[in-house]
């Protein structure tokens, strides 16, 4: 007998409780394992499209022309490219308005970007809390599911006046197959959970570490246009 019947063998002459763990422990791990492929993509993709805003954006050229390219896929725009929006826009609409500081377009400025990185954290993070419960509940479904199989193995063991190795191992190993499974369904979800939580977390430092140089930028800006006393052009603004 292969070891793929037997297991199946156990599952199919395993108690009603323990059947019902067993299946809702294989639908923890389809699922956890449905949003680590999912996670796994649109991570690889943020930070894709992060590093090739990084490139276009320290080219060196007008920042007006890199968001007007980026207003023509706004519905698109992820991480970087749309905090890069969010704070561009909110530049351009307060430093043509007089009698306002460069310290007062700088901290709404920041807002902006702050909010949209935000929007991107809460994007990033979705379904990281599914594979942390399945992680830390699916060892002790499986525990549950062994614990009531033992305890029906030796029920039915209450009837007979000579228990014996044989009458006692398959029940034992049916409870026991409950554990492995939950171990199954944990493991792939704590190590994607850490995995992820890393990615995630090297994204936001990398977040952070644009909006204080692009708000530098903005601001040098802001304090050149109050200094000439002047209204500049979207188009005039150059890092």
């Amino acid at each position: 007998m292969t070891a793929d019947s037997s297991l199946w063998t156990y599952f199919i002459n395993a108690s009603i409780l323990v059947k019902l763990v067993m299946a809702l422990l294989i639908g923890a791990s389809i699922l956890s394992w449905t949003y680590i492929m999912q996670r796994s993509t649109f991570l690889k993709k943020m930070r894709q499209s992060t590093a090739r805003f990084e490139e276009a954006f320290w080219a060196g050229g007008d920042l007006s022309k890199l968001y007007a390219e980026s207003a023509k896929h706004k519905s698109d725009l992820e991480g970087m490219e749309a905090i890069f929006q969010s704070g561009f826009k909110e530049f351009l609409r307060l430093h043509k308005q007089p009698n306002i500081s460069a310290e007062a377009i700088l901290a709404s400025v920041r807002r902006a970007m702050n909010v949209a990185q935000m929007r991107e954290q809460d994007k990033m993070e979705i379904h990281l809390p599914t594979l942390a419960t399945v992680g830390s509940t699916s060892p002790f479904v499986g525990i549950f599911g062994t614990v009531c199989g033992i305890m029906l193995t030796f029920r039915t063991l209450a009837h007979v006046q000579q228990a014996t190795i044989s009458m006692v191992a398959p029940g034992i190993a049916e409870a026991l197959i409950a554990t492995a499974m939950g171990l199954f369904a944990a493991i792939p979800a704590v190590v994607a959970y850490n995995r992820f939580t890393t990615d995630i977390n090297r994204l936001l430092n990398r977040f952070d570490v644009f909006q204080e140089e692009f708000s530098n930028i903005l601001f040098r800006q802001a304090q050149i246009s109050l200094n000439n006393a002047t209204n500049p052009t979207d188009a005039a603004v150059i890092a």
